[in-house]
């Protein structure tokens, strides 16, 4: 039987393993996309829809995702599937140029875009029921109408593709597409406002992944439980000697190579090739 002794002193045992069993989330169906989101209106303030008003050419600078509402539902005549309906909202920045060959001027806005996915999400007719604590009030038991399986959704940071200046009579379907939670609307400085004379219009790109999960018990090994192996290090009030611990900073001084940069099998000039003469 192999051990092992931490840093902290505890013997742990790395030859042998017994069965648990755990209540963890299980993945039943996922989905992965790449969409490109063409042509999304943006959204201001009324403040910054006064600077739209005036500009004479946009750059899209940035994008980032604010929050992703999730609605789940059975799909009728099939059991155990259900659609998963999800309102992006995305935080886009702007350079707005007033005129040619002038600074511009970085504005931020809103952009919203919906989806629907269908996944498997297998059957449950139980109601569950947990002890959660809360102070000063009765206890909120976690009580599911429906047994729904938990949608989840992951999204990598957004692409900011490009970005175009339209009179707003040339904008089709632009309206607001759904009521902004006031949380959205803190998050970009105040209420999204519909009028104006121009609009913009933003392409992202965005890689997404999209779960269904169900709480499960499976039965796992367990070797040991997870004490850590190292001990912590004790602060000290000299700052000289905490800098002294500190590794110089080699790469900040000599910026990697396209060699550097290739695989093991590389030959560091764009190609992986082999040669055999």
């Amino acid at each position: 039987m192999a051990e092992n002794v931490n840093e902290v002193g505890r013997t742990v045992d790395t030859g042998c393993s017994e069965p648990v069993c755990v209540d963890a989330r299980r993945v039943y169906d996922s989905c992965g996309d790449k969409d490109c989101l063409a042509d999304l209106r943006v959204f201001f303030t009324e403040q910054g829809q006064s600077v739209i008003d005036e500009a004479a050419s946009v750059r899209l600078r940035d994008a980032d995702v604010l929050n992703v509402m999730l609605d789940i539902e059975p799909v009728p005549f099939h059991r155990g599937f259900y659609s998963i309906d999800m309102t992006y909202f995305f935080l886009v920045t702007l350079d707005v140029f007033t005129t040619p060959c002038t600074t511009p001027t970085q504005v931020s806005g809103l952009c919203i875009s919906s989806k629907k996915v269908i996944l498997y999400g297998s059957e449950g007719s139980v109601r569950v029921f947990s002890s959660d604590f809360s102070n000063d009030d009765y206890d909120i038991q976690n009580l599911p109408s429906q047994n729904l399986p938990v949608a989840n959704v992951q999204v990598a940071q957004p692409i900011a593709l490009a970005a175009s200046l339209k009179p707003k009579c040339q904008c089709h379907n632009c309206n607001i597409p759904c009521k902004v939670p006031s949380a959205i609307s803190k998050m970009i400085g105040g209420q999204i406002t519909d009028g104006g004379e121009n609009v913009v219009l933003a392409t992202l790109g965005v890689f997404s992944i999209v779960q269904l999960l169900r709480n499960v018990q499976m039965l796992l090994p367990s070797y040991d439980f997870c004490i850590p192996e190292k001990s912590c290090a004790g602060g000290t009030d000299s700052p000289c000697e905490m800098f002294s611990r500190l590794d110089f900073p080699t790469d900040e001084f000599f910026p990697p190579s396209v060699a550097d940069t290739q695989g093991e099998s590389g030959s560091g000039c764009g190609c992986n090739c082999n040669n055999n003469n």
